[in-house]
């Protein structure tokens, strides 16, 4: 089973650099180069964090720990960088931060299975909401918020997530509609999580949260969909008793 999700996540992979090729085919050199470092470290991320799942969740479980630190890190070094504005801003968002952390660490420790099946769910969406704003996507959601995010891309994303808990259900949900209840949460809840981000950075006039990740814009950047699309399932599981 485990062989054959990884077999379907490298087509995904090989469809989204398909995907990749045809977004910047006609982009200038430099513009083009910094979106394939962003591909591959991307590609590289979610090796790195399925195989912790695989192996031991445990490292997973670490994994989370190094995510939740880097990112009060970043919260802070964008307060202390524009000279402690917004004070009160800074305590919710970090407030609210925090809450989320929770929820994430204590997704880490749920079944292998769970986290396997949320991982992946989220991961699709992310990978497929970028590639199909960019091919497709033209009405801009929050154009002062976050500038490239489109409902093309949303739907796109959401359309191929969906599709893909048809078969990742086996991973963890009894039957087909706690696997979409599930997945549809963690789409609305990694959506609101990076734009949530975005806000945050436009509040503080910065472009990204750190230069930690080649050709991401920091943790936070990469990370802020897992964290709320993980703290969903653990709302899911501990609170709901799904």
């Amino acid at each position: 089973m485990i062989r054959t999700i990884y077999i379907i996540i490298l087509i995904y992979f090989l469809l989204g650099g398909i995907g990749f090729y045809m977004i910047n085919r006609k982009k200038e050199p430099k513009v083009a180069r910094k979106s394939y470092t962003k591909f591959i470290t991307y590609f590289f991320i979610i090796n790195s964090l399925f195989f912790s799942i695989i192996i031991n969740p445990t490292i997973f479980r670490y994994l989370s720990v190094l995510i939740i630190g880097a990112g009060f890190l970043e919260l802070f070094k964008l307060f202390r960088e524009t000279g402690f504005q917004h004070k009160s801003f800074f305590l919710a968002s970090v407030i609210v931060f925090a809450f989320l952390s929770i929820g994430f660490y204590f997704f880490s420790g749920l079944a292998q299975g769970l986290i396997l099946f949320s991982f992946l769910v989220l991961s699709i969406f992310d990978s497929f909401s970028q590639i199909t704003g960019q091919l497709w996507g033209r009405k801009k959601i929050a154009p002062e918020i976050s500038p490239k995010k489109t409902y093309g891309g949303l739907i796109g994303g959401a359309l191929v997530a969906l599709a893909s808990s048809f078969w990742l259900d086996k991973l963890y949900a009894e039957n087909i509609a706690q696997s979409l209840l599930l997945a549809a949460g963690i789409i609305v809840f990694a959506f609101t999580g990076d734009i949530a981000a975005s806000f945050y950075k436009r509040k503080y006039k910065q472009k990204d949260f750190s230069n930690l990740i080649p050709g991401h814009g920091g943790f936070l950047d990469r990370f802020d969909s897992l964290l709320a699309g993980g703290a969903w399932i653990a709302v899911c599981m501990y609170l709901l008793k799904f």
